[in-house]
């Protein structure tokens, strides 16, 4: 059976292209319609959230075709990688559009770390997830 063939990781993949698309989309409103609305440190800052979440796109396209993980530990990785994008590059997104919002992001900035750190702990459960499969083929 192929890789891509199971449910979840259709799921994974589906959101990974998703998440591509809506990348790019943002990436050019960031450079574009953003470029004369908020100030150039803003500007850095919704990029900064543009590149991890398309980090994290790419990061899903990988782990959805890959049959070196487990399972049911890429289900943990997708749901870490889905929230702390949401997290992460969410607030990024409304911290840097506070100019033009008149909303006041700064009561959910504490989120931003806590989707990286949900990110980081996706990276190590990969790795964790390669190493087991090693040590089971050897």
């Amino acid at each position: 059976m192929k890789a891509y063939n199971n449910n979840m990781n259709r799921t994974i993949l589906i959101t990974a292209a998703v998440l591509g698309i809506i990348t790019i989309g943002l990436g050019a409103f960031g450079a574009h319609g953003l470029k004369q609305l908020i100030s150039l440190e803003a500007q850095q800052t919704f990029e900064t959230g543009v590149r991890y979440q398309m980090y994290h796109a790419l990061f899903l396209l990988f782990l959805g075709t890959t049959g070196i993980i487990q399972e049911k530990i890429k289900k943990v990785i997708y749901y870490l990688v889905v929230i702390g994008i949401l997290f992460f590059s969410g607030s990024i997104y409304g911290l840097a559009t506070m100019e033009i919002t008149a909303i006041n992001f700064k009561s959910i900035g504490f989120i931003t770390p806590i989707g990286g750190l949900l990110l980081i702990c996706a990276w190590i459960l990969v790795l964790i997830g390669i190493l087991k499969e090693n040590r089971y083929k050897s």
